[in-house]
């Protein structure tokens, strides 16, 4: 629940169906980003938002680790501390105007290589809307494949941005197997299995692996694993660390 140094601003997007979505962006503290995750959240129907716990310990710990910028915010109609985005849940159609506000803020304001990182509804909307060419890539974390199927898989092979799926061993969705199995049409995709996880990402060692992971294909010049310890000043979260 450590909260390293960085420049965080509440920020606003805002999409071409006229809608106001609520997010955050950390930075690094003293110097401009090296990279960017945009993020997009798992479904707001069972829990998620952008203070889902990887996301947030994302923000929490990357602009200081790694140099990354870090966007949050919450698809339309989901609510969480920052406030609530305008509009209503619309199963994934009308949210393809919500990931293209975010990559057209991230662009506006000169944020550099911007790689999606979408976590279970999230990946879905990185691979049926992410294809942009703003974007240089996809980290993918517990993909169910369910919303974006064999078509989308194919669009991606030609789009040819590098796709990474972090796929849990005990997946509710999908595991290992059959992830590699479906992966194998996007040529430049990569699965990599991770024993003993579950889709939700519980434990500190699982946010670890995940964000070394992230670190490792978005910065691959930054040594994995990351530190564990911090030498400077801290904040810690009085927020209840719960998994959604």
């Amino acid at each position: 629940m450590t909260i390293l140094p960085a420049r965080r601003t509440d920020i606003s997007l805002h999409t071409a169906d006229g809608l106001t979505l609520v997010g955050e962006l950390a930075l690094p503290a003293d110097r401009p980003p090296v990279a960017t995750l945009l993020t997009l959240h798992p479904l707001p129907t069972h829990g998620g938002y952008m203070d889902s716990h990887v996301l947030r310990k994302a923000a929490w710990r990357l602009p200081a680790l790694a140099d990354l910028a870090v966007l949050r915010f919450n698809t339309r109609g989901t609510s969480s501390p920052r406030g609530t985005s305008e509009g209503t849940f619309d199963a994934g159609d009308g949210e393809r105007f919500d990931v293209a506000a975010a990559i057209e803020f991230a662009e506006f304001h000169d944020l550099p290589h911007r790689w999606l990182v979408g976590w279970s509804f999230g990946t879905e909307l990185a691979l049926q809307y992410g294809r942009d060419p703003a974007v240089d890539g996809a980290i993918l974390l517990s993909p169910p494949l369910r919303r974006a199927g064999d078509a989308d898989l194919a669009a991606w092979d030609t789009f040819g941005k590098p796709l990474v799926a972090l796929v849990p061993e005990l997946d509710d969705y999908l595991r290992p197997a059959e992830a590699r199995a479906r992966f194998a049409q996007v040529r430049q995709s990569e699965v990599i299995g991770v024993d003993g996880a579950k889709h939700l990402w519980v434990g500190e060692a699982a946010v670890r692996r995940v964000l070394d992971e992230i670190v490792a294909h978005v910065r691959p010049d930054v040594p994995v694993p990351l530190p564990v310890t911090w030498d400077g000043p801290v904040a810690v979260s009085d927020a209840e660390d719960v998994s959604r």
